[in-house]
């Protein structure tokens, strides 16, 4: 065999089962796993089992390796589907064990809390928009310490974890050497501890202040939306972004004016004899009195629409509903002789 042959390079022969190949490539990716073994050519090594291991556990490749060689293996060398280090990564549960997640930054800004504030508003506001502003408790980044909660230079690698934020533990047993990696007491998986904490926010990154919001409420908005204020948040901790803000809009009712969508409703009252005859009432409507028009003849319940005085459309304020008014006959409740005597002609007719 040549020092390429893949079966050599994990230690089993060539008819070894799968579990013997995947026992070997446990013990030899351990072995020369850069982050514990220093020789000059132990990453190299690593990739060299790891390649053995992905053509070998895969029955397609292993085949074609087998009767080819690595020749037969997509033009010659090995190719990785991965890098040897993802590889290693997901056959022992997505972690290095050898400290930290490999290629990440455990000292990284957190993004800070989102909050919610509920804001009631006029239904005329609603409507047709408003400039509204209100206050809010909020955590504030600390300027002395620039929100990391730590003293200039008090912020020291952990001795502990060696600023991997990670401790592996490696214990001996019947089945063999058997590691576990922990997040690391010492620093909570952080990789660095605070020697001094800022004085002025006590070591938490940040203090609660009073801010003030100005918030620009768009036409057409109704009860139950929410409007986002991007940064209006808690801020985050070690420098990083601030949350936002989740506005709750509540909106009042209006006397005599009820809202379904962008269109308005309302009921009109008349007299039966206005209903016969026909008239023109003064209405109450967004845009102040306007006349409608009762066609004479009209129907108990009928409706009348006065077009394109409704809501705004939400992002198309230059479409609007109708304002629709249902008719409503009030008939008397006592009739003279007089009044009586006619309807009674009227019916004759």
């Amino acid at each position: 065999a040549t020092p390429s042959d893949y079966y050599q390079v994990l230690g089993v022969s060539r008819n070894a089962s799968k579990q013997e190949i995947k026992t070997s490539y446990r013990k030899l990716a351990r072995e020369f796993h850069p982050d514990v073994n220093k020789e000059s050519n132990a990453e190299e090594k690593f990739k060299e089992i790891t390649a053995a291991y992905e053509v070998l556990s895969d029955d397609e490749k292993r085949a074609i390796y087998d009767q080819f060689g690595e020749d037969g293996l997509k033009g010659g060398g090995p190719t990785f589907t991965d890098s040897p280090f993802d590889i290693f990564d997901s056959f022992f549960g997505g972690r290095s064990g050898f400290g930290r997640r490999r290629g990440t930054d455990n000292w990284s800004g957190v993004q800070g809390n989102d909050l919610s504030y509920d804001l009631s508003l006029d239904f005329k506001e609603a409507v047709f928009g408003v400039e509204k502003q209100f206050d809010i408790w909020h955590l504030e980044s600390c300027e002395a310490c620039s929100g990391t909660g730590a003293r200039s230079k008090s912020r020291k690698k952990c001795r502990v974890c060696g600023g991997m934020g990670e401790v592996m533990r490696t214990q001996e047993t019947a089945f063999g050497m058997f590691s576990q990696v922990s997040t690391c007491t010492n620093c909570g998986g952080e990789g660095e501890v605070i020697s001094d904490h800022c004085r002025k926010c006590g070591g938490k990154g940040g203090i609660r202040a009073k801010k003030t919001i100005k918030l620009s409420v768009p036409c057409g908005v109704d009860s139950g939306s929410t409007l986002r204020v991007a940064g209006g948040g808690d801020a985050g901790e070690r420098g990083g972004p601030s949350g936002d803000l989740y506005v709750n809009l509540k909106i009042r009712d209006m006397p005599g004016i009820r809202r379904d969508g962008i269109n308005l409703y309302s009921e009109i009252s008349v007299s039966y004899t206005e209903c016969i005859l026909g008239t023109t009432k003064k209405v109450k409507t967004l845009e102040g009195f306007s006349d409608l028009r009762i066609p004479a003849g009209t129907q108990p319940g009928a409706c009348i629409t006065l077009p394109k005085i409704g809501v705004p459309r939400l992002r198309k304020p230059s479409l609007r509903g109708d304002h629709i008014f249902s008719v409503k006959v009030l008939l008397p409740t006592k009739v003279s002789a007089a009044e009586k005597e006619l309807v009674e002609e009227l019916a004759r007719l």
